[in-house]
């Protein structure tokens, strides 16, 4: 299946699954993942509609970023506090923000260049040493810690995001839910959104319907790297 079609084939899926949800196409936005790809096919997806591309490294990113400013680059893994300079100027929205000393280094960064930066806070569901984020017990208290440590001016938390363990990701879905519904009714002023970052190319669908509004989509859309 070419490029083209692999695009038109997970539009569809996010279709179906939206309706079967009882949800609407438009709370659910597809993010290519485009991490190890040259821009040619990146370059295409944005010919056919796609806006927003994720990365996982900043160093691959420089390659990419200023050969299509038009698009909308977000930074989906780890990011090191060295890179954090080069992440504002290239990421409008990081996925990976997962403790308080990147918060802070991002807000005065963010500042700095004059930039706002939009940031989902990554929560650790599966308890895999492999995987980084905020403790889901603690993830209330923590960031209210964050909320009342300063004023927010150049960062702006807009939901969270986790990646479960592989095969059995529904429940750790449901579960993110719950943490943002819990955070939502407090009204934090650090939260601009309340929006959820889950779901890849083999369970979107279970993203979806427990109210995904991001989903993180490559090997469906690129094959397989």
């Amino acid at each position: 299946m070419a490029l083209g079609e692999r695009y038109l084939a997970v539009k569809q899926r996010i279709d179906e699954a939206c309706r079967a949800a009882g949800r609407e196409p438009e709370e659910v936005n597809l993010l290519a993942v485009s991490k190890t790809f040259s821009i040619e096919p990146i370059r295409d997806l944005f010919a056919a509609g796609q806006l927003d591309f994720g990365e996982n490294y900043v160093q691959e990113a420089e390659g990419k970023v200023p050969l299509l400013p038009e698009a909308r680059w977000h930074l989906i893994g780890p990011l090191q506090s060295n890179k954090a300079g080069k992440a504002v100027q290239l990421f409008p929205v990081i996925h990976s923000l997962d403790r308080f000393s990147l918060a802070e280094r991002l807000e005065r960064l963010a500042v700095e260049a004059g930039r706002v930066v939009e940031a989902f806070v990554q929560v650790r569901l599966g308890e895999e040493e492999s995987k980084s984020g905020l403790d889901p017990k603690d993830l209330v208290a923590e960031l209210e810690r964050w909320n009342a440590a300063r004023s927010w001016l150049g960062l702006r938390l807009v939901g969270l995001m986790t990646l479960p363990p592989a095969h059995i990701s529904r429940p750790f879905f449901a579960r993110l839910r719950e943490l943002r519904d819990q955070l939502q009714a407090l009204e934090m002023p650090i939260f601009q959104e309340y929006q959820l970052s889950m779901g890849m190319s083999d369970d979107f669908e279970a993203a979806i319907a427990e109210g995904s509004n991001w989903i993180r989509v490559g090997r469906a859309i690129f094959g397989s790297r």
